[in-house]
């Protein structure tokens, strides 16, 4: 690291302490009470703060005890297991928690303001340096050696306020845009699903209806459409049952089961083969435009769909999906469309059954649910909106990726300016780090010893 003016750098040790909290003997979780004095270990490090648990802490009696782990105000305290870098400096209302057993407390000397050195134990370079040489097969522990060995870019004491209250400020802000991308993709899967919606209730294209008939602005009512059964709008067909008898033979094929399906896309990673002879192949073959739907799952994915375009030609399917073949006078993306509607409204749920939190549908069922539909060119008119409006929101969740990629690198890129001494000007004034740790050192010299004896005896 190049020179920076008024900057120290050196170990970790050289300008803190550590105390690594109780264990053994010391305490023990049949201890633990609700609404005692917290104790803090690393799963109540959140996001640079303390969030005890109510159920994690002592009583007093046993706090007494544990005097030497105590918190105060300005200390750091460590996960010392577990995932590397939480911290949390100590606030004035956490003075006296415990240290539990899986931290460890990080003292700082007069040189170092504890939120700058927090800051520097989050950044991901050091993060990664602790998790280099860590040790622990099963779970991450922190080799405290390695901590104080650190190398820390000590800043000048007023500088490193700066820089501790600019991160402060910039680093809120990205916690905040965050936020709000984290916000989107729920966003885009309500649109999408008010698309959905839209489409096969016929208000999607309420306007093309009256631009392309004599209907009235004012008519709600979709002109030229019917509410028939699924079963009037294809074939619908429950696929073959597995039997152990059909795990070999001459006519070996690929076979989509539930675990393929998924809405709007099948997996084809994860594809097993079967026995399908003869009449059984051509019963079962897929053909492209067919519409598999989930027969059993969670009641939330209960006739979830997809379309086989003849991605793997010559697939059968098997018993727990079913099959629908639209009619001539159905367009098939457009049944896609009604049944991924119908999933999400959970339709199919007031037909099921539910065993063992399983959900079954039935090709019976299924082929008795109501199917709106419209003309043939008003359901052409429906996918290729549906389409546009998608491709628009395929779009949106493109951009929101490259929004997310960029916002995850701005923390670590402002933290590393920061202790490149970039992030805030410098301030010639300002006292070395070098002179201030001099100052302290001959003060420490200096300052009168406090020796320990034995009590007098008061003589008789």
């Amino acid at each position: 690291m190049s020179a920076v003016h008024g900057w120290s750098f050196l170990k970790l040790r050289d300008i803190a302490s550590l105390k690594t909290g109780p264990f053994g003997s010391a305490l023990h979780k049949s201890d633990y009470i609700v609404g005692g004095i917290p104790l803090i270990n690393p799963t109540h490090i959140k996001g640079g703060r303390l969030v005890p648990s109510t159920d994690v802490s002592v009583p007093h009696s046993i706090a007494a005890g544990l005097a030497e782990y105590r918190l105060n105000e300005g200390d750091i305290v460590m996960g010392r297991r577990g995932e590397m870098g939480r911290c949390a400096v100590v606030p004035g209302h956490a003075q006296d928690w415990i240290c539990g057993t899986g931290s460890v407390v990080v003292k700082c000397s007069p040189a170092a303001m504890p939120a700058y050195l927090q800051r520097f134990l989050t950044a991901p370079a050091t993060v990664a340096a602790l998790i280099g040489d860590s040790v622990g097969s099963t779970m991450i522990n922190l080799n405290q050696g390695v901590l104080l060995d650190l190398d820390i870019p000590l800043a000048p004491l007023p500088e490193q306020k700066r820089i501790a209250d600019k991160l402060d400020s910039v680093l809120a802000r990205v916690d905040a845009c965050r936020d709000r991308l984290d916000r989107l993709p729920a966003l885009l899967k309500r649109f999408r699903r008010s698309v959905l919606a839209a489409a096969t209730s016929g208000r999607l294209t309420k306007d093309w209806r009256e631009a392309t008939s004599n209907c009235m602005p004012s008519c709600d009512e979709p002109i030229g459409w019917t509410v028939c059964k699924i079963k009037d709008a294809g074939k619908v067909q429950l696929g073959r049952q597995r039997s152990p008898k059909f795990h070999s033979g001459e006519s070996m094929r690929p076979y989509l089961r539930v675990q393929n399906v998924f809405e709007d896309r099948l997996d084809f990673s994860d594809v097993m083969t079967m026995d399908f002879p003869g009449e059984d192949f051509e019963r079962y073959q897929l053909h492209p435009g067919d519409i598999l739907l989930n027969e059993g799952q969670s009641p939330e994915y209960l006739g979830r769909p997809a379309m086989y375009r003849g991605e793997l030609p010559g697939a059968c399917f098997t018993n727990t999906l079913i099959r629908f073949q639209a009619y001539s006078h159905v367009k098939p993306d457009y049944a896609l469309m009604v049944f991924r509607n119908h999933m999400h409204s959970g339709r199919y749920i007031t037909e099921g059954t539910i065993t063992t939190n399983i959900a079954h549908l039935g090709a019976g069922r299924f082929s008795e649910v109501e199917f709106p539909l419209p003309p043939m060119q008003e359901q052409h008119e429906i996918v290729r909106r549906v389409d546009v409006l998608f491709a628009f929101a395929d779009r949106l969740e493109a951009r929101l990726a490259t929004a997310r990629k960029q916002v995850e690198q701005l923390t670590p890129a402002l933290l590393a300016k920061a202790f490149r001494g970039e992030l805030v000007p410098q301030d010639p004034a300002d006292e070395p780090a070098a002179e201030l740790l001099k100052r302290l050192a001959t003060k420490r010299a200096t300052a009168p010893q406090t020796r320990r004896g034995r009590k007098a005896v008061p003589s008789n």
